[in-house]
Order: structure tokens, then C-alpha cells, then sequence
């Protein structure tokens, strides 16, 4: 019987296999086709090298695993447990005494391997994937088009100089009828360029020649000598410019040089950050704790105007004739104009307290929404593993109750059931950015509904439990 038990087992893990295969690479096709209609503007008419547009691919396939696998576990799971039942073994398994938990048992082992295997790929792996994604994507958004001139259409793509064209042989790269405006940068005179023909030649990557033919030129030019301008014409049967296109390359900047977000983290580096808030929240809180009472300073405290009612005021406000007031402390003094003077300064120094007060709190929030994101984003590392366990705990015992092992039915099933759990995740993400929720309850709140409802449907499986029974038995 153990001998049959274990080829049982090792059968249902081959049987993971080849759905778990499929769905995972169809899933990374389908993501990669997402992300390249999305960013396809970015990529298209700017002459990235092929090589940076492959590294940037690459770099963003590690979310895509992360995303991926936990799905694929799903289906193959729905896809070997359906089987399973379908061909009545786990009928010949109950009838002969086995436990269906023993079946179940090697492949949660393996999924918690995978859970552990992706954990650590999350918060070592992905995050430098992030980094380097996001520091390629801002350097290909910096980078301006190529060098793309169209007939009859100014082009400035240059600095210093606007190109006009009537004419452009794509097979020669001739161009017909130029007028080229040159601006007075880079030590070089304002002029008007106009020629017959013109002929590009590339000079590598930095620069290109532009061979001008028959033509005539108006600079505008200055002497150290003269104040005033003076055109100076010229009538040419060839001119040869260089023109700098080092600002049309492709320039890479280096990761580490650019801040990090909390997706560029791993989680030693966001709880360090995370401490390093709640520091600073405690001290926020301190200060304004030491700085509840409001005390007006030495030259306005009542009991020095007690002995010298006109010691440090205005001089408009002494030698005033007295008056009595409601208000017990301003009775004090017998001036009408000094206590107006000191509930004045008192109104004053409540609303600046006010106002400081509402300033640290807005700074403890700010503070408080980090820490939440941080937060979140160190659940999310653990918790969207976690879902390879989640659902072998899950999809075991819905397979085997189902009784249906196609693809088909397993992915309808994955359809409803991923889209709950992944806009439940979204959705628990933002509510804990905004300090609604907890990030763990955010994060982690699906993970443990699931976990309880595959729990109950796996006991029902091996005990015959029913919860219609335990009220019959109750009554």
C-alpha cells in the first residue's frame, strides 16, 4: 500500500507538470504582449538599440514570473485534481482507506518550495529588475527622435539649425531645394543657407555631413571692431557642414545613480526606511506634545505686568484709564486697551499654534502613508507567493469535487477566481495606501479566506463533513 501511495503521489506531480508549463509561459506571452502594446510608443521612431529594447524585455519578465507562476499553479492544480477524479482513483483510494490529505500532501510540499523559491526572488531579484527597468525606461523617454527629415515640413530636431526640404531621395539620401536657417549658438553667426541639392553622409554615431551643392549664403556677422551688424553673402558650388547629432543618441545612465521607490526595494531597505519614519513620527509627536501650552514670552507674561502694568508695551497703550473686565486673568490689569491688548496676543498665539499643529500633522500623515506603502509593499512580497500555496490548498479539492480535468473548465474556474483575488489584492493595496485598512489585512485578507475555504473543502473530503449535519446534530 505505501509503495502505491508513493507512485500515486510522484503520477499527480507529473501531472503538474505539463499544465503548469503551458499555462506559465502562455501567461508570460500574454503579459509581454501587454506590456509591448503599452510602451510600443515609447520603443518605435526613436532608433533604440535592439540590444537596450532585448535588456529592457528582460528586465521586465521578473514581475511577470512573480504574476505568472501563482496563476499556472492554479490551473495545473484544477487540471491534475480534475483528472484525478474524473477517472474515479480517488473512489478506489477512499474505498481501500487512504486518506485524501496523503494525495494532497507531496504537492503542497512542493508548492511551499515554490512559495519559498519566489519569496526569495521577489525581494533579491525583482527589485534590481525594477531598478534597471525603470532606469531604462526614463532614459528612452529623455531620448529625442531620430534625425528624420520630411519634405516641406520644418525640422529643428538639430540644435542650432531648422531644415526646410521640397524634396528627399530616400535611395541616395539627396535632398532637393534646402533652406537651412543657422542660429546664432555655439559661437556661429545667425545665416540663411540655400542650395540645390544636398547629400547626407554619416560620421558615426555622433555627428553627420551634409555636402551642400550650389548655393548662396547670408550671414549675419559682427566685428569686435563694430557694434552694428553686416550681412555677408556668398554664392557657393559646394559646402561641406558637419552637424552634431551626439543629442539624438541613445545615452545610458547608470541605475545606482537614481533614487529608489518602494518597488526598487528589498525589504531590509524598506523596514530600515520604515524605522528610520516612525523616528521621525515620534519626534513630530514629542515636539508638539512639549508644546501644548501656550505661554506668552518674558515681556507679555502676566505676572511681570501684575507688578509693571506698562513694562514692554506699545506706547499707545500707557497711562490709559481703567475698566472692568469679564474675564478673570485680564482683571489684572485696570486698562481696557492693555487686556485688549493681551486677548489679542493670546488669539494670536492660539491660531500660530493652530496652524502649527495642523502642520505637524500633516507632516505625521505624509510620514504615516510612506510607511503604509512601504509596508504594503513588503506583504505583497511574501503574499503573492504565498498564493502557490493558497491555491493547491484551494484547487485540490474544488479539482476532485468538479470531476473535470480539460483545460477549458480549469480555466474558467482560474478566470473567476483570479479576478476576485487580484482585484481584492488592488484594491487592498490602495485602501492600505490611505490608511483605511492595515497593509497585512490589505494583503493578506484573500490569501486567508481561501486558505480557510480549501481547509473546509479538504476536511469535507476526508471526513464527510457537512455543515447541513452539524445543525441536524445540534438539534
Amino acid at each position: 500500500m505505501i509503495r502505491f501511495i508513493n507512485k500515486l503521489q510522484i503520477d499527480l506531480l507529473k501531472r503538474h507538470v505539463s499544465p503548469f508549463l503551458f499555462c506559465f509561459f502562455t501567461l508570460m506571452f500574454l503579459l509581454l504582449m501587454q506590456f509591448l502594446i503599452l510602451n510600443i510608443d515609447n520603443l518605435i521612431g526613436k532608433d533604440i538599440p535592439i540590444q537596450i529594447i532585448i535588456e529592457l524585455i528582460l528586465t521586465n519578465l521578473a514581475y511577470m514570473v512573480v504574476l505568472a507562476a501563482p496563476m499556472a499553479v492554479l490551473v495545473a492544480t484544477l487540471m491534475a485534481f480534475g483528472k484525478f477524479s474524473e477517472l474515479n482513483e480517488l473512489t478506489a483510494l477512499r474505498a481501500s482507506g487512504v486518506n485524501p490529505i496523503k494525495i494532497i500532501r507531496p504537492v503542497l510540499i512542493t508548492s511551499i518550495l515554490l512559495f519559498l523559491g519566489l519569496a526569495w526572488f521577489s525581494n533579491n531579484v525583482l527589485p534590481e529588475a525594477n531598478q534597471k527597468a525603470r532606469s531604462l525606461f526614463i532614459d528612452i523617454r529623455l531620448k529625442k527622435p531620430g534625425f528624420e527629415l520630411k519634405p516641406n515640413t520644418f525640422y529643428d530636431g538639430i540644435e542650432g539649425y531648422t531644415f526646410l526640404v521640397e524634396r528627399i531621395d530616400g535611395e541616395t539620401d539627396s535632398l532637393y531645394d534646402i533652406t537651412l536657417f543657422q542660429k546664432p549658438v555655439n559661437n556661429k553667426n545667425r545665416a540663411y543657407i540655400m542650395a540645390e541639392k544636398g547629400i547626407l553622409e554619416s560620421k558615426g554615431e555622433q555627428a553627420l555631413s551634409l555636402h551642400l551643392i550650389n548655393g548662396k549664403s547670408l550671414e549675419f556677422s559682427r566685428t569686435s571692431s563694430r557694434t552694428d551688424n553686416f550681412i555677408e553673402r556668398n554664392e557657393f558650388k559646394k559646402h561641406i557642414m558637419t552637424l552634431d547629432i551626439s543629442e539624438l543618441s541613445f545615452m545610458r545612465s547608470n541605475p545606482e545613480n537614481r533614487n529608489r521607490s518602494d518597488r526598487t526595494m528589498s525589504s531590509r531597505a524598506m523596514l530600515a526606511v520604515v524605522d528610520s519614519l516612525y523616528r521621525e513620527i515620534k519626534s513630530q509627536r514629542t515636539y508638539i506634545g512639549n508644546n501644548v501650552t501656550v505661554i506668552p514670552s518674558d515681556e507679555y507674561t502676566g505676572r511681570e505686568s501684575f507688578f509693571n502694568p506698562n513694562r514692554n508695551l506699545p506706547d499707545s497703550l500707557k497711562n490709559i484709564g481703567g475698566v472692568e473686565s469679564p474675564y478673570l486673568v485680564t482683571n489684572t490689569f485696570k486698562k481696557a486697551e492693555i487686556q485688549r491688548f493681551f486677548v489679542e496676543e493670546s488669539i494670536r498665539q492660539m491660531k500660530e499654534y493652530q496652524t502649527q499643529v495642523q502642520s505637524v500633522y500633516a507632516n505625521i500623515e505624509w510620514r504615516q502613508k510612506r510607511v503604509a506603502r512601504f509596508l504594503v509593499e513588503i506583504h505583497k512580497k511574501l503574499s503573492i507567493p504565498f498564493a502557490c500555496v493558497v491555491f493547491i490548498l484551494f484547487g485540490a479539492p474544488v479539482g476532485i469535487m468538479t470531476k473535470k480535468g480539460n483545460f477549458g473548465f480549469a480555466a474558467l474556474i482560474s478566470t473567476v477566481v483570479l479576478t476576485f483575488y487580484w482585484v481584492s489584492l488592488i484594491q487592498g493595496e490602495k485602501l492600505a495606501d490611505r490608511l483605511f485598512i492595515t497593509p497585512l489585512i490589505g494583503m493578506w485578507s484573500f490569501n486567508v479566506i481561501l486558505t480557510l475555504v480549501g481547509a473546509f473543502l479538504i476536511v469535507r473530503l476526508s471526513t464527510d463533513l457537512h455543515l447541513p449535519n452539524l445543525f441536524k446534530n445540534r438539534e
